[in-house]
């Protein structure tokens, strides 16, 4: 099966927050997932390099738009190699590739007369990169980016946005569009249903830091157009609306809520309007508070990516981001919460149990017996793992792996086999459902941690193929604990 999953487009103005982490890292998970079961998966994610906000940014810092884009575009490709990010491109809007077949969307939609010159009068925010209207705003000011927006009159091109409100509605509510979870569907639905889509003015004449219009060289394409395309060019489209590439469409884009809205909006409207399928499904997250307050650099309380790498390490990274809250639901965050999960769940917990049955293993382990005590157990587990994963409940799935670390820890007071090393065959029968357990506990940690799973896999001895155990001979060599513990 062919599976396409994207992230957003990050908009590089700035360095990568946990906010982009935690995105990543959940794709990442559910494309190794989607690898694991075999299917042929292609996994985007990108840089959205153009518009006011980074050519104001650049001038600020006195460098020409193209190389801050370069620094900033680098320092997210470091952080996705840093947290083992398995993706299969970073898209960049800067592209000529991408820039020469958005200009041919934009001429085709202007062929079409769906895109008209105007003049626009609105107001105008620099951080969202979008006009607004009053409603949207919350105390005259961006609800975001805590700004008034700019007034701004000028001329411009229109996108007849408002040609396909109806459709776009009829497709959200029919699942053809699906929104997950249910409340964000219901979410831009209600909106939908209140507020009319106004046409959107889709160009700039005074930014020079973006793609020329091909029927028009003094405006350049807003940013949303630009970094929509790129989930497009991405898969190697020329702009040919009759040869579209075979992942399209994608079955997965995932996103914060904070920009649900255009997702669901401009971007299906522009595929409708060029006659391509939309994305089967989006969904959406929550954000992250540190201790209850919004993540912000005058209170001091950002938590970078990197730091928590350098902390904890990047497997342990990717968990603890991870199994904090259910993944769609907004969630509190902090160095202690993650410092005592570290050590209750990895060090105390995975860590541990691997560390106790190896080190019995080791010297009393004769050779894998397949008739074990607790088989229904595992498969049971097994089925739930695969049910969360394909419903993408990523924390419902890593509770289900911790309680399966529960029941063998249990199951090993139960047995006490430290005990009866004088009797070898049923010390082994002991022995064989503990390695079973841990053999899929490797497979099933192997998205979410694939170091870990890999150290697992090598001092258990064998080569990970699949999910079968049929026919492995296991030989254990321990080595070092997984998780050293955090003071």
């Amino acid at each position: 099966m062919k599976f396409y999953i994207t992230t957003p487009i990050y908009y590089v103005n700035d360095e990568p927050h946990l906010g982009h982490a935690y995105t990543t890292i959940a794709a990442d998970v559910l494309t190794r997932y989607h690898r694991l079961k075999g299917d042929d998966i292609f996994f985007l994610v990108g840089a959205d390099e153009h518009g006011l906000k980074i050519q104001q940014k650049a001038q600020k810092e006195g460098k020409n738009p193209q190389r801050f884009c370069d620094e900033i575009a680098a320092k997210f490709q470091f952080l996705w190699n840093n947290l083992n990010i398995s993706n299969n491109i970073f898209i960049r809007t800067t592209n000529l590739n991408h820039k020469s077949t958005v200009q041919k969307v934009l001429q085709t939609l202007f062929d079409k007369k769906l895109i008209y010159k105007g003049e626009y009068e609105g107001l105008y925010c620099i951080g969202c990169e979008e006009y607004k209207t009053k409603i949207q705003l919350i105390n005259e000011k961006c609800p975001l980016h805590q700004k008034e927006p700019e007034l701004i009159k000028e001329e411009c091109y229109f996108f007849k946005l408002s040609n396909f409100q109806k459709k776009i509605i009829e497709k959200i509510q029919n699942n053809e569009f699906k929104i997950e979870p249910i409340e964000r569907k219901n979410e831009i639905l209600s909106f939908l249903k209140k507020e009319k889509l106004e046409d959107l003015a889709i160009s700039r004449k005074n930014v020079k830091w973006g793609i020329p219009l091909p029927f028009d060289k003094s405006h350049t394409t807003y940013v949303w157009v630009d970094a929509f395309c790129s989930y497009l060019t991405g898969i190697n489209w020329q702009g040919d609306c009759k040869k579209i590439p075979n992942f399209w469409p994608p079955n997965l884009q995932l996103m914060a809520k904070d920009i649900l809205r255009v997702h669901a909006t401009i971007w299906p409207a522009l595929l409708l309007a060029l006659n391509i399928p939309l994305p089967n499904k989006l969904f959406i997250h929550g954000f992250f508070t540190i201790n209850g307050q919004k993540m912000s650099k005058t209170l001091g309380n950002i938590i970078l990516p990197i730091d928590l790498i350098n902390k904890f390490g990047v497997d342990a990274t990717r968990y603890l981001l991870l199994s904090q809250f259910p993944f769609g639901q907004d969630g509190d965050i902090s160095i202690e919460k993650l410092e005592k999960k570290y050590n209750s769940d990895l060090v105390n917990g995975l860590g541990n149990l691997v560390s106790r049955v190896l080190t019995l293993a080791e010297h009393n382990f004769l050779s894998f017996s397949d008739n074990n005590d607790i088989k229904k157990d595992i498969q049971k587990t097994l089925e739930k793992y695969e049910k969360t994963m394909k419903n993408i409940q990523l924390f419902e799935t890593l509770k289900i792996i911790w309680n399966l670390i529960s029941f063998y820890d249990k199951y090993m007071e139960e047995k006490k086999p430290w005990k009866i090393k004088n009797k070898p065959e049923q010390l082994n029968k002991i022995l064989s459902s503990l390695l079973e357990g841990i053999y899929h506990l490797a497979v099933m940690v192997l998205p979410f941690m694939p170091e870990t799973s890999k150290k697992i896999f090598t001092q258990l001895g064998v080569k990970f193929k699949n999910q079968s155990i049929e026919q492995i001979k296991f030989k254990i060599k321990k080595d070092e604990n997984l998780f050293p513990r955090k003071k």
